[in-house]
């Protein structure tokens, strides 16, 4: 199955400047062990945002990039190499982790996503599709507020109605 996940502002904004609005804690936690041992589809711009330019660990890094190199990850040149290289691992929990571009090509093939929502506007520059109003999903879970690092999130999960195949 094919998941996104994401934290998103009270406008679906999941980004600025290449790097996340907020700093919350409890969502690291709820993403580090929801992605830990799966696959995860990022792109470049993604990796370079992480510490020292680093894959995440635990996981298969799959990158959509033209000119990084990189031992630990696995890198597509373009989206029909990356569908190619999720179509290989079909079978596995596949989550999308950004960024913005990434995230709003391959939503069509996503099961669902896992959207944290932050009680807050974040001034962001990148947006996550609005799935309150997107014709295709539906939420499933509104998860109950709780404080993150001063700010009130939920964990909210949503359904995708009609997922395209890969």
């Amino acid at each position: 199955m094919i998941y996104a996940i994401v934290h998103a502002d009270k406008e679906w904004g999941i980004g600025k400047n290449n790097d996340m609005m907020f700093s919350l804690p409890k969502d690291m936690k709820f993403f580090r062990e929801t992605t830990t041992g799966h696959v995860v589809v990022m792109g470049g711009n993604t990796l370079r945002s992480f510490p020292n330019q680093k894959p995440l660990k635990n996981r298969v890094n799959i990158v959509l990039s033209r000119g990084q190199v990189c031992d630990e990850c696995v890198f597509a040149r373009n989206f029909e190499e990356l569908k190619a290289e999720m179509k290989k691992r079909e079978n596995e929990d596949i989550y999308v982790i950004g960024g913005g571009v990434i995230y709003r090509e391959l939503l069509p093939y996503c099961h669902g996503a896992l959207v944290t929502k932050v009680d807050a506007v974040g001034g962001a520059t990148v947006f996550f599709p609005n799935l309150d109003k997107h014709p295709d999903f539906v939420c499933v879970d509104e998860g109950t507020p709780i404080d993150d690092n001063g700010h009130v999130i939920r964990f909210t999960r949503y359904e995708n109605r009609n997922v395209k195949p890969l």
